[in-house]
Parts: C-alpha cells; sequence; structure tokens
C-alpha cells in the first residue's frame, strides 16, 4: 500500500498507486460508467477532477488510437477498485498505466471504491488528494481546506487559436468551452463545414465569418464563471441557430435570464433516463455535469422546458419561445455510451435549413 487518497472532510483511504509517481489534488467525483474509462480520461469536461469508477475493474480492454476525446487528458488522477495490468482487446496498445505513465497522470487502485461513492452521494464532491503512504493526513487535510476550486478550467482547455475541419455542407462555429471530439465526428458526418473557436470569442467576430450555426460545446467548472459567453450567446439569439451540449446548454439558459446551481455529486456515467416531455419518450444518456439549471428560474424566461432527468427530476433540455436554439445537459455525441439522443444532430442540420429558407440577414 503505497499511495493513499485523503479527502478534506478527513476520510483516509490506502492502496497502491498506478501511472506517475505524483501526488495529485483535485474535486472528487464518481463516475457510473461500466465502460468507456478511456474516453473519460481524455474528457476536457473532467478538467481539474480526480474520477472514482465505481465499476469495479477498469483497464481490461486496455487503450486504443480511436477512442480518445482530446489529445491531452485535463483529468487530474483516477480512483479504481481494481485495475487489469493485462488487457485483453484486439485494438488494445497500452494498458491504463502504461498511458497515465506517458501522460505524467496519477491514480491509485486497492481501495473502497463502494464506500467512497456513498461518502460522496452523502457528502457531496469534496477536494482529495492522493499522495504517498507517509504523506501526513493532517497537513494534507489543511492544505486541502485552504484550497479553493479553480475558476478556469474552461481557459485552460478551450482552443487558443481558431482551427478548421473542413466540410462541404453548413457552416457551423463550434465555440470550444472544453470540447470533445466527439461532437466533431457527428458534425462532420453530416457534412458540416467546422470551425473551432476560443471560447472568449466575441459575437461580432463570430458574425464575421456569416456562419449557418452555431454549436456551443461541453466544458468544465461553473457555467458563471465565463460572463463573456453569456453575452456572446445574448448577441447571437435570432440571427443565428444555436445548439448546446452540457455547458453550452448552461450557458444558454444564464444568457436567457436563467440561474444555474451546482448539484450535491453531479450526473457522471453512461445511463441516465431522460424523459422528452414532448415526445414521451425515454433515452438512456451519457452525462457528465456538476451543475444544472434551476427549472423555477425558466419561468421568466423565454425559455421552454423539453426534458427532464428521471432519477432527479433536474433539467436536461429547454428550446427558445422566439429563436431557434435548443440545447441539452446530456451528451447526444455519447463517446462512450448510448446513442439514443444522436438525432438531435439532425434536428440541428434541420433548424439550420429552416432557418436558411427565410432568407434572414445576419446583421
Amino acid at each position: 500500500m503505497n499511495k493513499k487518497l485523503i479527502l478534506e472532510s478527513g476520510e483516509v483511504f490506502y492502496g497502491e498507486g498506478f501511472g506517475a509517481d505524483i501526488d495529485t489534488a483535485g474535486e472528487v467525483v464518481f463516475n457510473t460508467g461500466m465502460t468507456g474509462y478511456q474516453e473519460l480520461i481524455s474528457d476536457p469536461s473532467y478538467c481539474g477532477q480526480i474520477v472514482c469508477m465505481t465499476y469495479p475493474l477498469i483497464g481490461n480492454y486496455g487503450i486504443n488510437r480511436d477512442d480518445y476525446e482530446s489529445i491531452e487528458p485535463a483529468i487530474k488522477g483516477l480512483i479504481v477498485k481494481e485495475l487489469c495490468d493485462l488487457p485483453s482487446n484486439f485494438r488494445s496498445q497500452l494498458s491504463l498505466d502504461e498511458l497515465f505513465k506517458k501522460k505524467n497522470l496519477s491514480g491509485i487502485s486497492g481501495i473502497d471504491t463502494r464506500k467512497l461513492t456513498r461518502l460522496l452521494r452523502s457528502k457531496g464532491a469534496v477536494k482529495g488528494k492522493i499522495v504517498s503512504s507517509e504523506a501526513d493526513d493532517a497537513t494534507v487535510i489543511a492544505e486541502l481546506r485552504a484550497t479553493s476550486f479553480p475558476t478556469d478550467q474552461i481557459a485552460q482547455v478551450s482552443t487558443k487559436t481558431p482551427y478548421a475541419n473542413p466540410g462541404r455542407g453548413f457552416k457551423v462555429v463550434l465555440i470550444d468551452f472544453g470540447a470533445k471530439l466527439g461532437i466533431i465526428r457527428e458534425l462532420s458526418q453530416r457534412n458540416c463545414d467546422i470551425t473551432v473557436v476560443s471560447h472568449n470569442i466575441t459575437a461580432e467576430e463570430i458574425l464575421l465569418m456569416s456562419p449557418d450555426g452555431i454549436m456551443l460545446s461541453n466544458g468544465p467548472g461553473d457555467p458563471q464563471d465565463v460572463p463573456h459567453a453569456h453575452e456572446t450567446v445574448r448577441k447571437l439569439l435570432g440571427k443565428i441557430p444555436i445548439f448546446g451540449i452540457c455547458m453550452g446548454h448552461q450557458v444558454i439558459g444564464l444568457a436567457c435570464g436563467a440561474k444555474t446551481f451546482k448539484l450535491k455529486f453531479g450526473h457522471r456515467g453512461g445511463n441516465h433516463p431522460v424523459l422528452d416531455l414532448k415526445a414521451n419518450k425515454v433515452s438512456i444518456t451519457s452525462q457528465n455535469h456538476g451543475y444544472a439549471i434551476d427549472q423555477e428560474s425558466l419561468k421568466h424566461t423565454d425559455l421552454v422546458e423539453t426534458h427532464i432527468a428521471l432519477n432527479d427530476g433536474t433539467n436536461e433540455g429547454v428550446r427558445h419561445k422566439i429563436h431557434p436554439c435548443f440545447s441539452v445537459q446530456y451528451h447526444p455525441e455519447a463517446s462512450p455510451g448510448p446513442e439514443d439522443a444522436n438525432y438531435l444532430f439532425d434536428d440541428f442540420i434541420q433548424m439550420m435549413e429552416d432557418f436558411k429558407k427565410k432568407s434572414l440577414p445576419y446583421l
């Protein structure tokens, strides 16, 4: 037992370290997915977080070249019950331990993840640190309690310079709050001509590009930390069709006057049921968020609730009453997870087609 996980609330879990032999601190959260650890590790929305996997065996099918959701992981660490040292899959190129060593990431195995998950469900997400088993508990706990959660996660993971993913269809500007490659993949499959831009782009800069649609991506942290994005969306409403996912969904809510709040322990995993209120149909969705839109605050906006989470009744989707704009809290691009909600990208394409037929000016 050469490593331990220490929580700011005082609990200590002993285990075996894997990956790089470094200390790492972050917000400890849990994910209920049975598979998809590679996509999870490379999802920029996990920036600053140490993720506990509730499924007991992780790493059994290895790491491959195709399932990354970003080039460089933003996750701080991983907690597993049992780590597989000898993965078995025809696509496997690395073990999880080998990937963590190459990417200078730290993980811990051999702890009671069920106990940790129950603790997180009770206390909510807390700060924690993976350290050497010889570290002084009291010193680490004091350090964690004195540390504030970061507020610049989106700036850390958003692209610094625009880049293109060319296509011959609709021109879509993707505002990158921490975009997963799965979003780009889904738009590309629909022949979209994609330009990925930074989170701090202005509405005026976007209008100069004359896009057919705006995509607001997923991303980490608190949506209230990016007020510039709220202002950008406010200026674009009615001028260009907008589709938001996860962080993009929350940004649309704040831009339209709704409020957001932090969930006690968040939604993370590939098995969350969501009800489409109009179609009265349930989709099993992939989710990764720690904040949600306050449903009561929607009553004072031009947004209509379209989807709710069946596990806890929180908001999972909205559409604008007047302008071509809709968003969902979950991930229709999956990666990992079910593809029940994939049709929302087709709805976005249809919205751009309908808007273009009206021949409305951008400016």
